[in-house]
C-alpha cells in the first residue's frame, strides 16, 4: 500500500476522480446531434448499422469523458463530434484490417484437400497397367475420349466408326478398367 510522505494529508492516498460531463448536457448533446452523428457514421461504415451505433456510442462516451470540449466557446459541438467519430471509425477499420481474417469451419470444410504427388504418381501407374489389360479397341476409345479430350463425334470421325459404337466401347471399356483397377486394390 502506498503511504503518504510524513506530514502529507490523508487525501494524498486517493487518486483524483476524472471530471465527467453533466448528464443533462450530454443528453441534450445526444438529442441535438445524435441523429446527424449516426447518419454520418452510417456512411463511414458502408451502411453497417450495428457498427455505426457502436461508434456513435463511443463518440458520446468521449464527450462525457472530456467535459472541457462541451464547455468550449464554439457555436456547435457537431464539428468536434464528427471529428472524434471519424477518427474512431478510422481506428476501428485499421484494427479490423490489422488482424488476420477469421476462418469459419465451413470455409475449412470447403477447402481442397492437399494431394500427395506420390499417391497421384502411383495411381497413374496403376491406371497405365490396367489400360494395358484392355482390348486395343477399348483402349483406343478411352485414349481419345478421356486423355485427348475429344468428343464422341470427333472420336467416331478419327476412328471411322459410328458414334454409337464409340459410346458402347467407352461404356464397356470403363467397366473393364474399373474391374482391372479393383484387381490392383484401387477403389474408385
Amino acid at each position: 500500500m502506498n503511504r503518504p510522505a510524513p506530514g502529507a494529508p490523508e487525501s494524498a492516498l486517493t487518486a483524483p476522480t476524472p471530471a465527467r460531463a453533466d448528464e443533462r448536457a450530454l443528453a441534450a448533446l445526444q438529442h441535438e446531434h445524435g441523429g446527424a452523428l449516426f447518419r454520418f457514421l452510417l456512411g463511414l461504415t458502408y451502411g453497417d448499422r450495428q457498427r455505426a451505433e457502436d461508434l456513435a456510442q463511443e463518440t458520446l462516451l468521449r464527450a462525457w469523458q472530456h467535459p472541457e470540449a462541451l464547455d468550449s466557446a464554439h457555436e456547435s459541438m457537431r464539428p468536434w463530434l464528427f471529428t472524434v467519430a471519424r477518427r474512431l471509425a478510422i481506428d476501428a477499420r485499421r484494427a479490423r484490417h490489422a488482424r488476420p481474417k477469421e476462418v469459419s469451419d465451413l470455409a475449412l470444410e470447403c477447402a481442397a484437400t492437399p494431394t500427395d504427388p506420390i499417391d497421384r504418381s502411383v495411381a497413374g501407374l496403376d491406371v497405365r497397367t490396367a489400360l494395358k489389360q484392355l482390348s486395343p479397341g477399348h483402349r483406343t476409345v478411352l485414349l481419345h475420349v478421356y486423355f485427348r479430350g475429344l468428343s464422341v463425334q470427333e472420336t467416331a470421325e478419327v476412328l471411322g466408326v459410328p458414334a454409337g459404337t464409340v459410346k458402347s466401347r467407352t461404356y464397356y471399356a470403363l467397366r473393364a478398367l474399373k474391374q482391372a483397377l479393383r484387381d490392383y486394390g484401387v477403389t474408385a
